[in-house]
């Protein structure tokens, strides 16, 4: 498995090489690598702090999920019966059961 990034910038997921070097310099944990060369054009460096925190934070997802401990996400259910409310009896079934 490999660590995904979320852009900071753009908050675009991107997925860096496995050596975290691409052939013209090296990944960075926080910028994609549209805003990476956006970022280096304006004379802008990463915050080596930050860059270590979002390495540790992908580190420790993959092992979550190498480890299995991601819980399946549970979809919405719909209830198996109507709710008992006034407003939900106010349609026009109830009207008909009064004219007839």
């Amino acid at each position: 498995m490999r660590m995904v990034f979320e852009c900071v910038e753009c908050g675009v997921h991107y997925l860096p090489p496995e050596g975290m070097v691409y052939p013209d310099g090296p990944a960075s944990p926080l910028w994609c690598a549209r805003c990476q060369e956006a970022k280096r054009a304006a004379g802008v460096g990463e915050d080596p702090l930050l860059a270590r925190v979002a390495l540790a934070a992908a580190r420790a997802a993959l092992a979550t999920r190498a480890a299995g401990g991601d819980e399946p996400v549970r979809s919405d259910v719909r209830p198996s019966r109507p709710p008992l409310s006034r407003r939900a009896r106010s349609g026009p079934g109830g009207v008909r059961g009064k004219l007839a």
